[in-house]
This record gives C-alpha cells, structure tokens and sequence, in this order.
C-alpha cells in the first residue's frame, strides 16, 4: 500500500509544478464561479485523496498481480492517473479550460471504470475511491463554469 501511495502523491506532486505556474497569475485574474474553493483548500484535498486512491490501489495490487482482474483494475487506474495529471498540465501549463474540461470527461470515464475493477477484486478498494469520484465531479463542474465564464 506504502508503494501505491507514494506514486499517487508523486504524480500529484508533478501536476502541482504545472499548477504552482499559473495559479497566482492566469488563474487569479479568471472569473470564478461563487461556488469556487479557496486556494488553500485544494492541497490538503488533494493529498488526503491521493492517499485514499493509494491505498485503494494498494489493495487491489495485494491480492496478486498475476491474476487478470487485478491486471486489469491496475491498467484502469493508471490510466486514470495519467490523465489525472493531464488535466493539471492543460488547465493550468497550457491555460486551456475548454480541453482541460475534455480531459476531466475522460478522467471522470476511467475513474468509474476502475472503480468498477475494483470492486471486482476489493469492495473496499472501490469505496475508497468514491470520494475521488465525487471530487473530481465537482471539479469538472468548476472546470465547466470557468471556462463559460472566460
């Protein structure tokens, strides 16, 4: 799990070198809707679910690496993962809302669909990844307002 964990907060840290290069520029001079977080909020966020998403991993990789279902959930999740990290270097690198938002439709697709692997190999794997889900929906709803606002 311990492994798991580190190489989601890693890829959260990588995409947070993209995000630390606008968000006190380009991002501070969007239109935001009022429904929008304060900075401070999203770090620890992130890192509580990057944990989760870890530990979930973590489970699914326990029960044995050879077996298909298992394969099969971790290919899932590192798709996720990258576009996960994606998203992070189009809306903040590249300044894009438009395909950062098409990039959260195909995150939100991948993370429903490794949570449903997961559940497959671990019901508690999938339920750690529920919060990530929900995150990420709203996230994409924020994705959508800033991009009709701008």
């Amino acid at each position: 799990m311990t492994i798991a964990a580190t190489i989601c907060l890693l890829v959260g840290l990588i995409a947070s070198f993209a995000t630390q290069s606008s968000v006190n520029d380009w991002y501070a001079s969007l239109n935001k809707p009022s429904f929008n977080p304060p900075n401070w909020l999203f770090a620890p966020v992130w890192t509580i679910l990057y944990i989760l998403m870890g530990a979930a991993a973590g489970i699914v990789w326990s029960k044995g690496f050879y077996h298909l279902w298992v394969k099969t959930a971790l290919y899932h999740f590192g798709f996720q993962l990258l576009f996960n990290a994606l998203w992070s270097i189009v809306f903040f690198g590249f300044q894009n809302p438009f395909w950062a938002l098409m990039v959260i439709f195909m995150l939100l697709i991948l993370i429903v669909l490794t949570i449903r692997w997961f559940k497959i190999v671990s019901d508690l794997a999938a339920w750690l990844m529920v919060p990530y889900l929900l995150w990420v929906c709203f996230a994409a709803v924020l994705n959508y307002k800033i991009w009709e606002m701008n």
